[in-house]
């Protein structure tokens, strides 16, 4: 394995905190938070001591004083116990802003008593929102499972067609027809090229002649969401696997629910079976290689509490870190875990990307839609562009980034 770089102290930028005043993150914490925290009272049916749980914690944020977790039979207590240490005393908005975001999430799981002993099955208090997400693109998924079909004709991955699934997964959170509308050949080229137009870096073309390469390797991807985002990287899976580019693709899946609509193991075993259900032939043949690659052990589901943790990419543990150096490509999945692997700072957004993630022991590929006040690899010409045409770029989620790390 190749040395990890890390960042070095003396030079690292600030973290980005909620008290960051006129800041999205401000907003976040002070408003946002409390907005998720009554949904989830509204999606479920929880019981009258539940729901004055989540009351309580609403009513805490953002000025109360942030506590130890209290739910002692849960996994993670202790380290969550440590994570805390250094911000006793402190109010939501003067810890480090994902940190109060991750520690806001695992606050609803103890409200929720998600890790009560002898439940037989945690309830995810998420879960209408991530299937949702899914039967509401219904006809979004036939389309992109049509295509699928299509992409892995070849016994060889086709470049073309991985380059459109790259950008469709980066934009899959949108869950649109924007790339494919049915039946639109050249609607779909229009769209498609307008899209791109919105991508600040773009290494899609080195992705894809790396991928091209391949035979038969190691491929992971660290996910992000749940509901229609997750049929993108599941495409990707499936073409990776079925022009054998990829022997064996590894998905590294939160331990348990987390910011909404992150993706658990249960998430990736729901998804498969509802494009099982289906009645469109494309979505079945597309989820009957899907729940075969995962029988045989070629798309392994892996989760680990370090991926529902406050930390930096930079602090993963040696077991993860080991595991993934046998990687021959990673791709990294969408805006929170770019926060995270840039330590949710105020790096200058002209940093090199590649200088704040060259600890990954392995190649890495992030595809990131901008949705928070971070940025890296941009050029100055293209910052001032954008905040004269689009003051809200940072955060509306109309900007991306496709970056490649090459680390061999």
């Amino acid at each position: 394995m190749k040395q990890r770089n890390f960042p070095d102290p003396e030079l690292m930028p600030p973290p980005i905190k909620g008290s960051d005043e006129g800041s999205f993150a401000h907003s976040s914490v002070a408003v946002r938070l409390g907005v998720i925290a009554k949904r989830v009272i509204a999606e479920n049916d929880f019981t009258p001591e539940i729901v004055e749980n989540l009351e309580k914690l609403i009513q805490e944020i953002p000025y109360g004083l942030v506590r130890p977790l209290q739910d002692t039979h849960s996994p993670d207590l202790a380290a969550w116990t440590s994570y805390l240490e250094p911000f006793q005393n402190c109010n939501w908005l003067e810890i480090p802003w994902y940190f109060a975001e991750a520690y806001f999430y695992r606050r609803i799981l103890e409200a929720t008593h998600y890790f009560q002993p002898g439940r037989w099955q945690a309830v995810d208090p998420f879960e209408y929102q991530k299937n949702l997400g899914l039967s509401t693109a219904i006809d979004a998924i036939a389309a992109l499972s049509n295509f699928v079909n299509n992409a892995i004709q070849d016994i060889h991955p086709n470049k073309t067609y991985l380059k459109e699934l790259i950008y469709f997964d980066l934009w899959g959170n949108r869950a649109d027809m924007s790339l494919w509308p049915a039946g639109e050949v050249e609607q779909n080229r229009v769209e498609s090229e307008r899209e791109k137009s919105y991508i600040l870096a773009d290494d899609t073309s080195k992705v894809a002649d790396r991928i091209a390469s391949f035979s038969s390797t190691r491929i992971d991807f660290i996910i992000d969401n749940a509901g229609f985002e997750l049929i993108g990287d599941l495409c990707i899976a499936d073409f990776l696997l079925t022009t054998n580019a990829a022997g064996t693709v590894y998905f590294h899946l939160k331990a348990h629910p987390t910011f909404v609509s992150d993706a658990t193991i249960k998430d990736v075993i729901y998804t498969t079976e509802f494009l099982a259900k289906s009645s469109d032939r494309d979505v079945k043949a597309f989820a009957l290689r899907l729940k075969n690659y995962i029988a045989n052990n070629r798309l392994k589901l892996r989760e680990h509490l370090f991926w529902t943790s406050p930390l930096p990419l930079w602090e993963m543990p040696d077991t993860i870190v080991n595991d993934l150096a046998r990687s021959h490509l990673i791709f990294l999945k969408g805006d929170a875990n770019y926060r995270r692997s840039m330590g949710d700072r105020h790096w200058p957004f002209t940093t090199p990307y590649g200088d704040i993630v060259s600890y990954f022991p392995a190649p890495l590929v992030a595809l990131r839609t901008l949705k928070s006040e971070l940025a890296a690899g941009l050029q100055t010409a293209q910052i001032e562009m954008l905040n004269h045409q689009d003051p809200d770029w940072l955060t509306n989620g109309q900007w991306g980034v496709i970056q490649f790390v090459d680390r061999s």
